[in-house]
């Protein structure tokens, strides 16, 4: 079948429980069309309405995501939620690093390793979010900015473990703008993440997919994933409705030739 093709849906501080529920039915609605083995598909509603994702996509081909966690198993961290607490309710995969979490929150590289390694110890699925500012693309250093963030945070890991990491990258100054890097843009990084990971895990490197996640939507899904180091989206405005969503699902599915 070759490299697994994904396409995750980070509904960020939006939906609520209702709402929440007819997201996740009408994306499984809707995949059902599709023939074949469809990419895998991951929602990631907010913190209260976890569970009721988790219902709503029991048994069916929908994996339901967290947008964070904390490091830590246990302890006085108000607020926060842990790995094993997600794993407990039925998560299996779950966003870190995020380029809002990183402006807003702080969140450094070095805190995010140890999200990773809470979520691998647990079994849940790390995407794994990197990417650079508009000053830093405009400067030319957009591919050290890269680099630094994928070494700081994965750099530790075993091949065992980086083969069950997604990594999402995100340019920061197409994210909520309107812009979007072109397909030659998102190749072109995509492909030097590909030469950083093969640099460290030249076995599992080949296989770890690398998702494109600035404003990726309908009208450029189909370019972008026909990219050969795009493989998937984490998607932003677009997975907040269903017919969106369901069409960039249906981009990937024929960029992987089912």
């Amino acid at each position: 079948m070759g490299m697994e093709r994904i396409v995750a849906g980070n509904w960020k501080m939006n939906k609520d429980r209702a709402g929440t529920r007819a997201l996740v039915a009408a994306v499984v609605e809707g995949m059902q069309p599709i023939k074949g083995p469809a990419p895998t598909v991951v929602l990631a509603p907010p913190f209260p309405y976890l569970p009721d994702a988790c219902s709503a996509a029991a048994g069916t081909r929908v994996h339901v995501a967290a947008q964070n966690c904390h490091a830590a198993a246990s302890g006085a961290f108000t607020g926060e939620v842990s790995a094993g607490m997600l794993a407990d309710i039925g998560v299996s995969w779950c966003i870190v690093g995020h380029s809002e979490r990183r402006q807003h929150q702080g969140e450094t590289d070095a805190a995010v390793a140890g999200k990773v390694r809470a979520l691998l110890g647990q079994g849940i699925r790390p995407i794994y979010c990197c990417g650079e500012r508009r000053e830093d693309r405009d400067a030319g250093r957009h591919h050290a900015v890269v680099a630094a963030q994928v070494g700081e945070a994965l750099g530790a890991l075993s091949g065992t473990e980086i083969a069950r990491v997604v990594i999402a990258y995100e340019p920061v100054w197409a994210i909520g703008t309107g812009l979007t890097a072109t397909a030659g843009q998102a190749q072109d990084m995509h492909a030097h993440i590909r030469s950083l990971l093969r640099s460290q895990w030249p076995a599992e490197a080949t296989d770890i997919p690398l998702l494109y996640g600035g404003s990726c939507n309908p009208a450029n899904a189909a370019e972008l994933f026909t990219c050969p180091d795009v493989n998937g989206g984490l998607i932003g405005g677009a997975s907040l409705v269903a017919d969106q969503f369901l069409a960039i699902i249906r981009a990937a599915a024929g960029a992987s030739g089912y």
